[in-house]
């Protein structure tokens, strides 16, 4: 049986991805420090024999027994909310555990997969983003700390690959939406479903010119699972290239959930993204792959989740205490 790590595995995509391996007959080792993962993403997984967790930060170093075939590092915050909070321990996740991970898959001899984000492209001069465009990220702003860190992650990556020859991969992930996505973690789609079941009025920053491209999370997970196991080294985005603006997918939500909320505007975030649609050339030709599940159907299933959770996890603007982890 093929063993995997898959790090951040109590995230959104983590969890999503131990669900894909574990059925696909690998043994899952699922690892995450639950800084901002839910243990309850992976809690129906507990009971089976080829799956176990380690509660571990990947920033330390990092030690698993036995044989390794893959490694998937997709541990990190991934949202605004997340990484303005913990700048350093993103920056730390990005450098110090990828650097652990790949040092472990050299040790191991096994294939590592690296979760890159569209972020690496920063607030683009061209449009779509394909994987040539080098980008245009300001280093020292707020984002800098999640953008750079993924752009180091790809560069140690591609060093281990050229240097060490290690089977590497990358993948630059767009936007992407489903169950599991936690309410309040600052990502426009749940922070508009969130408001439209609260019955507060939707929040659109600047005036909602600015676009995003959404994935469903099935055709994210299908996209990674066919990555992995292609023979392509270098970035590969993927991503849903059906691009909607900010104001007209809030008018979306708004018809979706029946709500009779206004929409009300604030200032745009500090190098907030003006466009982002990705490229997917690459992925149709390389890997086959073009996503299936298009925005009408993703939102209906995303917004049947939001629905199963209680009054009390609505209304709670939960973000963890995060004083602990910042040095």
């Amino acid at each position: 049986m093929k063993r995997v790590l898959i790090t951040g595995a109590a995230g959104f995509l983590g969890s999503h991805l131990c669900d894909r391996f574990v059925n696909e007959g690998f043994h899952v080792i699922a690892m995450d420090n639950l800084i901002t993962g839910d243990i309850k993403n992976i809690q129906h997984l507990f009971h089976l024999q080829n799956f176990e967790f380690y509660h571990h930060d990947v920033s330390k170093f990092v030690h698993v027994p036995g044989e390794l075939d893959y490694i998937l590092h997709f541990a990190s915050p991934a949202s605004p909310i997340d990484y303005l909070k913990i700048p350093i321990q993103t920056l730390k996740v990005g450098s110090l555990g990828t650097h652990n991970l790949l040092g472990l898959a050299r040790v191991k001899k096994a294939r590592i997969l690296i979760a890159s984000t569209s972020e690496v492209y920063g607030d683009p001069l061209i449009h779509p983003q394909s994987e040539e465009y080098y980008g245009n990220v300001n280093t020292i702003g707020p984002r800098g700390v999640y953008d750079e860190a993924k752009r180091f992650q790809e560069s140690i990556t591609m060093a281990y690959n050229t240097f060490h020859g290690l089977e590497t991969r990358i993948v630059r992930i767009f936007n992407t939406y489903g169950p599991r996505m936690r309410l309040n973690d600052g990502r426009v789609i749940p922070a508009f479903i969130g408001q439209a079941l609260r019955g507060e009025d939707l929040t659109v920053f600047g005036d909602g010119s600015q676009t995003r491209s959404f994935c469903y999370v099935d055709d994210q997970i299908e996209g990674i699972f066919r990555l992995l196991l292609s023979n392509y080294q270098l970035p590969v985005n993927i991503g849903n290239p059906d691009e909607i603006s900010i104001l007209d997918f809030a008018k979306e939500i708004i018809k979706l959930t029946n709500s009779s909320q206004k929409i009300i505007y604030k200032d745009l975030p500090i190098n907030d993204p003006l466009q982002r649609c990705p490229d997917i050339s690459k992925a149709k030709a390389i890997l086959d792959w073009t996503p299936k599940v298009d925005r009408a159907e993703g939102m209906k299933l995303t917004l049947d989740y939001f629905k199963t959770l209680t009054k009390e996890e609505l209304l709670k603007e939960a973000h963890k205490d995060f004083s602990n982890y910042i040095h």
